[in-house]
């Protein structure tokens, strides 16, 4: 199965939202800190699989009023 490492964009207020939401997918926190440059907001990375990215941004974006992105990239394979 292929896993992916995602890097998830988020308000800092919604940061613990996200936190909650990875685990639900199968996913494993991998760290977050504040986004350089970027008051107020946080970047989440994660591993996932591939099979629980499909529709992630629709949850991301109802976790954040519309605003939380994310990019994914191959890591490895389960």
């Amino acid at each position: 199965e292929p896993i992916m490492k995602v890097e998830i964009v988020t308000p800092s207020d919604a940061t613990s939202k996200i936190i909650a939401l990875i685990p639900q997918r199968r996913g494993q926190i991998l760290g977050y800190d504040a986004r350089p440059g970027w008051p107020g907001w946080d970047v989440v990375e994660a591993t996932m699989p591939q099979a629980e990215i499909g529709d992630l941004i629709i949850e991301l974006r109802s976790a954040t009023a519309g605003v939380a992105s994310y990019r994914a990239t191959f890591d490895h394979m389960a």
